[in-house]
């Protein structure tokens, strides 16, 4: 009994394993039938999804060619635009460069021809100094610069160039003015030795010093030697000038050494400059026109004096005039009266009647006034 049990058991245990097997082997069926599906709706919604995503892609793709095409043609479009605009500006500023570059050639031809003229000029101003060294060509030098100033300005039988006075001294020129004025005598020599050294920075400043001390003697003797020589009672006038033909040198003295300009106001010489003899020339010319009108005014009163006379004339001669033309308006007038008479009396003769003379029988007997 106890084994049946157990064997019935044991057969339960297999049936129920072999159906549990069965199940699951039917379930696994079902599942892989299941996966099946699912693997071939996997498959069918993949495939679709890849149709569906080539579709996009492709759309997407033409989408994207046409804005790439657009976007091409924009953009050389806009490329053409700025090419212009940067062959304009190339262009302008290739002409400004080139205009700019012509200016700078113009310029340095100009400067180049500056340069030379520099040069010519450096050339002159060291040949003016070499000049300015010697002391005889320096008093040339001076003395040819007063000629032309006064020539300029000045008649020719108003000055007397190299004059010899009536103490033997001959001045360098000498100006005939009127009285009150005289004439003036004029020096156009003057001391530079000393002054070269004190505007020469190689000289040390004692050597300066001393040469200052010497230039200022030698003005004060130069003065002096104008003073004694040039000035003469009742020859000349009561001063003289002294031509100095630097304006530098005349504005160093009248800047540093003014007690020079009083020795010379002292001593009744004037320390003149080409800028101031200038204009004491233009003076001089002023008084010499003066003077001449002044010697004319004579001459002008005589003229003044026969215009009166024949103005009297005149005016006798016109009221003459003006009395015949008053008689030949009277005789005018009483020919007109005449005239009118004459042409009353032509008409009363145009009516009388020749077929009866005794219609008017005081014609014949009306007298004509």
């Amino acid at each position: 009994m106890p084994i049946t049990i157990l064997a019935f058991t044991i057969i339960a245990i297999l049936v129920t394993t072999i159906v549990i097997l069965l199940i699951r082997q039917q379930a696994r069926q079902q599942d892989l039938q299941t996966l099946k599906i699912l693997q071939d709706t996997l498959h069918q919604g993949f495939q679709e999804t890849r149709l569906q995503v080539k579709e996009a892609l492709n759309d997407y793709s033409s989408d994207v060619g046409k804005r790439v095409d657009q976007l091409t043609q924009t953009t050389d479009l806009h490329l053409k635009e700025i090419n212009q605009q940067v062959e304009k500006r190339l262009s302008e500023g290739f002409e400004k460069t080139n205009e700019t570059f012509n200016n700078v050639i113009k310029r340095l031809v100009l400067i180049d021809a500056a340069q030379k003229k520099i040069t010519e000029l450096s050339t002159s101003v060291v040949s003016l100094q070499e000049i300015l060294t010697d002391k005889r060509s320096r008093g040339a030098f001076g003395e040819v610069q007063l000629s032309a100033l006064i020539r300029n300005v000045m008649p020719e039988q108003n000055f007397s160039l190299q004059h010899t006075l009536s103490n033997g001294k001959r001045v360098d020129c000498m100006l005939f003015l009127p009285e009150p004025t005289g004439n003036i005598a004029i020096d156009a020599k003057f001391p530079l030795e000393n002054f070269k050294i004190l505007i020469d920075s190689s000289f040390s400043e004692t050597e300066k010093k001393n040469a200052e001390t010497q230039f200022k003697i030698d003005i004060r003797k130069h003065i002096q030697d104008i003073s004694e020589k040039y000035i003469i009672p009742g020859e000349t006038t009561e001063g003289a000038i002294m031509f100095i033909p630097a304006e530098a040198i005349f504005a160093e003295i009248h800047a540093r050494y003014f007690d020079l300009v009083e020795i010379a106001h002292r001593a009744r010489v004037w320390i003149v400059s080409p800028t101031t003899m200038m204009a004491i020339l233009t003076t001089a010319r002023a008084v010499l026109k003066d003077a001449a009108t002044r010697q004319q005014l004579h001459v002008i009163q005589k003229h003044l004096h026969l215009l009166a006379n024949d103005f009297e004339r005149f005016q006798k001669r016109m009221d003459n005039l003006a009395r015949h033309i008053e008689q030949a308006h009277s005789d005018v007038n009483e020919v007109h009266t005449s005239a009118k008479k004459i042409t009353q009396r032509f008409g009363q003769i145009e009516k009388v009647e020749l077929d009866n003379p005794t219609t008017h029988p005081t014609l014949l007997d009306t007298e004509m006034e």
